[in-house]
């Protein structure tokens, strides 16, 4: 546990140098004896942690992938814990999606027992034209992206309120502000509604959404505007973190 201890302590000193610090500098400011801070330097670098050049020590690209895996594990939390805020402020199941390399991903999804989400019934990937998130992401897209993601997921009816056809669609598609909320009912689930709010990541497709049982959709767009006030307080915030 000592030379992990001491091992950590060299990785974090060699941090703090943007341009590299030599194996003296380094032990003076762990307070290790120069053998062991040699000792340990050496064994960092065969494992990748350091790189050593011209005498100088440089975080190496293993320590680098812990960075980033780190800094991504703080992005995701950072979006959770915002979905779950929102879940208990609003007392509604809380959505993020994004469209990437050509497919609906839901990344996140916020519920409680009191406030249970969606079951994935029919893959959400195949039935964006049926859903509120997909819907959402469609309309963000140029015409070409939309026409090439219907041509692999056609339109389907699999509830008795699904858009009939994708010349539908894509005119419900048209119509659609850039930043205006998607809502359906009961068009991919029977019982349930669903809206879905435009998120501007760039050139990015991504949306926030919530769900209510069918009996509850008087709820519906006052959750909606709910939930847009909060999004447009945290989005400074959110902004690099919802790009996980």
């Amino acid at each position: 546990m000592g030379s992990v201890q001491r091992a950590m302590r060299l990785l974090e000193s060699v941090a703090e140098h943007e341009h590299g610090a030599p194996a003296k500098q380094l032990a003076r400011e762990t307070g290790l004896a120069l053998p062991t801070a040699y000792h340990l330097l050496r064994t960092l670098v065969h494992e990748g942690y350091l790189r050593r050049d011209k005498g100088l020590f440089f975080l190496g690209e293993a320590a680098e992938r812990l960075s980033s895996s780190g800094a991504e594990q703080k992005r995701r939390s950072t979006v959770v814990e915002a979905l779950a805020h929102w879940r208990d402020l609003i007392g509604v199941p809380v959505y993020y999606a994004q469209y990437r390399n050509g497919e609906i991903e839901v990344l996140c999804v916020s519920e409680s027992p009191g406030n249970p989400a969606v079951e994935e019934w029919a893959d959400f990937r195949e039935t964006g034209h049926a859903h509120a998130i997909g819907q959402c992401l469609l309309a963000q897209l140029d015409d070409e992206a939309r026409r090439d993601h219907l041509d692999r997921y056609p339109v389907q009816s699999i509830t008795p309120y699904t858009v009939r056809d994708g010349h539908s669609l894509l005119r419900r598609l048209e119509r659609t502000a850039r930043m205006e909320p998607v809502t359906e009912r009961q068009e991919y689930a029977l019982g349930t509604v669903c809206a879905a709010i435009p998120i501007t990541l760039g050139n990015a497709a991504a949306t926030m959404a919530i769900s209510l049982p069918a009996h509850q959709a008087d709820r519906l767009l006052v959750a909606t505007q709910q939930l847009q006030e909060e999004i447009g307080r945290l989005m400074g915030t959110l902004a690099i973190s919802i790009s996980i």
